[in-house]
């Protein structure tokens, strides 16, 4: 696939960017008192979120790699 560089570039960014940003927002939700209930059990509130987490990081994964596919 042919892509300008610039934007080959803008989906690398984008990939390092969400593995900057999500892991330690997942950090703080799992030390968040609404993480876990009175019996430690996981509530809905971390389930969401590991939910959107992991469904961001595979979308980075996906575009890092489709950017650096298209930057040969």
């Amino acid at each position: 696939m042919d892509l300008p560089i610039a934007w080959s570039l803008l989906l690398i960014v984008s990939a390092v960017w969400s593995f900057v940003i999500w892991p330690p927002f997942l950090r703080r939700v799992l030390k968040d008192e609404r993480a876990r209930d009175a019996d430690g059990k996981p509530t809905t509130f971390l389930r969401v979120h590991v939910a959107l987490i992991s469904v961001s990081l595979t979308l980075a994964v996906a575009v890092g790699v489709l950017g650096i596919l298209t930057l040969a």
